[in-house]
């Protein structure tokens, strides 16, 4: 079955870094899209970045663009969020999520898009919370 575990969150200062770190297990991550959200208190779930099926490329809101990158490390079936120069409005809950992919019984199984990060994101994990602030 299909589970995602998102870790690394904390209260970091301004200028710091973290990195979050989204692991699975029922799937293998390298045949899905995968992306990182974040929902701040107050405001709507907010896409951050997303890395294609097979590293078919990657894309990140436009501020967050230069400050975070997103990478998968097969070996581990691990996604990982590396935030740099962190701001202030980087708070909020972050969540990992997979899309290119589909539910048949208790399996979930890939589609045949090319990158996947267009399609639903329809497995989620249960999200991380950073805090930036002095």
């Amino acid at each position: 079955q299909l589970q995602l575990v998102e870790s690394g969150g904390n209260l970091v200062q301004p200028g710091g870094s973290l990195r979050l770190s989204c692991a699975a297990s029922g799937v293998t991550l390298a045949n899905y899209a995968i992306g990182w959200f974040r929902q701040a208190p107050g405001k709507e779930r907010e896409g951050v970045a997303c890395i294609g099926r097979s590293n078919s490329g990657t894309t990140y809101v436009d501020s967050v663009k230069g400050r975070f990158t997103i990478s998968r490390d097969n070996a581990k079936n691990t996604v990982y969020l590396q935030m740099n120069n962190m701001k202030p409005e980087d708070t909020a809950a972050y969540y990992c999520a997979v899309a290119g992919g589909f539910y048949r019984g208790s399996g979930y199984y890939p589609t045949t898009g090319h990158n996947g990060c267009d399609e639903d994101f329809n497995a989620w994990g249960q999200g991380t919370q950073v805090i930036v602030s002095s």
